[in-house]
């Protein structure tokens, strides 16, 4: 079963640029013909001169980052795109979502939908959609969002994740806030799964972990990369004997939080056990050496779950004994948990107090979005935060 990845702008296309190429490298490998055989079918289609192209549409308003991937898969030699599978102009959105989302996307829909369909055209069975964008920014957010609704719309019982990469909370736009606002609250009705890399957690890695001294946006990519394909790569299901699990990203596990009436949109704090983070669902995935024996009860205890949810059904676990790009070893934990609950809680107050001076509200009624609809996406995410702090 295959996989079609939807990059969007800048964010969305380096980051699936360096996931393409974890799994080329992970795949090729002739020792391990299964694997590498279910691996290149769920990403890589195989031309009749036994070329792999990405099972991928790249979109951004600017041309600059696109070409650059093309051109650079290209010369790898390895795998590289399809020749008609992207879309950009020579006019970028800005950092405005509301200018992707209400102009770009709509403008463009026609035509980024068509290089998607021949992209699923070219996949005997459809796994699922992945779509890849940052949260805050102005193509990866405004048109991101709007292509996952027309995603949703054309692909009615697919399996659509999209994946988010969070900004750094000292920011890197200063319209962010209302960007991821308005992200996550239309995200949130349309995904099915919503798989977020924080780049200030992932900065941490870089310079405790891998002691890079001077960290580039692509070092911090290569990390998402790396955990990404670590959890799409084939494995072992839990119940299916000797059998590559073939849908990875249609995760069988609950990931909206309990729905609750609206109670305003007043901000009020949290009141979270402090240091305790709750769980609704986890995901442990093993790989290579010695995975039948790893000790994983301690995933297992009902403590860190919900108490409505018994802790056999909130955790799962995929192993293979097969290494992932060339560890010995790995381990990755997909958590559905209170873990974005203070990131989250601090963008929409942070939000919410420029809403309520009314800072930069202007850019974006102009292009369409009203005061009621930021209201209504304050509002979805408050019902958000109020469920999760209640696991």
């Amino acid at each position: 079963m295959s996989i079609v990845t939807v990059q969007l702008g800048q964010c969305g296309n380096q980051v699936g640029q360096e996931l393409f190429e974890v799994i080329s490298n992970d795949a090729n490998d002739t020792q391990r013909k299964v694997y590498s055989e279910c691996s290149s079918e769920r990403f890589f289609n195989e031309t009749a001169n036994r070329e792999l192209v990405a099972r991928s549409v790249l979109i951004d308003m600017e041309p600059k980052v696109i070409s650059q991937s093309i051109a650079k898969t290209a010369k790898s030699g390895k795998w590289r795109y399809g020749d008609r599978s992207h879309f950009s102009q020579k006019q970028g959105s800005g950092n405005n979502w509301a200018n992707g989302y209400c102009v770009h996307g709509p403008r463009h829909e026609e035509v980024v939908m068509d290089i998607v369909r021949r992209e699923v055209e070219h996949c005997d069975c459809l796994a699922g959609i992945m779509a890849m964008m940052s949260v805050a920014g102005g193509t990866g957010s405004g048109v991101g969002t709007y292509v996952t609704q027309c995603l949703r719309d054309a692909y009615p019982n697919s399996f659509i994740l999209n994946h988010l990469t969070w900004p750094y909370g000292t920011g890197e736009v200063i319209v962010q806030n209302y960007n991821s606002v308005l992200t996550l609250s239309h995200l949130y009705q349309l995904s099915d799964a919503i798989l977020v890399h924080e780049n200030d957690t992932v900065h941490k890695i870089c310079a405790q972990l891998m002691n890079i001294k001077h960290i580039s946006f692509r070092d911090v990519n290569k990390v998402i990369a790396h955990q990404l394909g670590s959890v799409l790569q084939p494995a072992l299901t839990g119940d299916s004997h000797g059998v590559y699990n073939r849908n990875p990203i249609g995760i069988d596990w609950q990931v909206r939080a309990p729905s609750l009436q609206p109670e305003g949109i007043e901000r009020t704090r949290s009141h979270r056990r402090p240091g305790f983070n709750t769980s609704l669902a986890n995901l442990l995935i093993l790989r290579g050496k010695d995975v039948n024996n790893a000790e994983i009860s301690g995933f297992q205890h009902p403590s860190l779950y919900t108490p409505w949810l018994p802790a056999d059904e909130a955790f799962s676990m995929w192993k293979t004994p097969v290494p992932f790009n060339k560890y010995e070893k790995s381990a990755i934990l997909v958590s559905n948990s209170q873990t974005l609950l203070r990131p989250l809680d601090n963008m929409v107050g942070k939000a919410w107090n420029m809403f309520a001076s009314r800072a930069y509200i202007h850019q974006y009624t102009k292009f369409g979005i009203s005061e009621e609809d930021f209201l209504d996406s304050f509002t979805s995410l408050e019902q958000v935060i109020s469920s999760y702090s209640q696991l």
